[in-house]
């Protein structure tokens, strides 16, 4: 991933609403979920539903896909995966880390 796309991603993400949303989509899996069932989920309505949304999905994150009349959204985890990668590229100078890796646990 680039600087410029992390950037919209990480700005995308910076917004409690966006990140609620993208973390319902991550626990749906593949299969992702209707705008109505994550407006329920989240009690957000349409309106700013579709705003964050639109958000999401021009900065990678969410992809959208017509299933009959509704329209199905699922996180996008390559997305998420090369984010995660450029965040921890250079992590703990080559060192293993991790929650209990000696680089990472000598910084708490």
């Amino acid at each position: 991933m680039d600087t410029k796309h992390v950037l919209a991603a990480l700005s995308a993400l910076a917004q409690e609403s966006r990140l609620a949303i993208f973390r319902l989509l991550i626990q749906a899996g593949p299969d992702g979920m209707h705008a109505g069932g994550i407006g329920d989920a989240l009690g957000i309505a349409s309106s700013a539903l579709s705003f964050h949304l639109k958000e999401l999905t021009q900065a990678g994150l969410v992809t959208a896909r017509q299933e009959g009349r509704f329209v199905i959204y699922t996180a996008e985890f390559a997305t998420m995966n090369g984010l995660i990668g450029f965040l921890t590229e250079n992590c703990c100078a080559g060192a293993p880390c991790g929650i209990d890796g000696p680089a990472c646990s000598t910084a708490r």
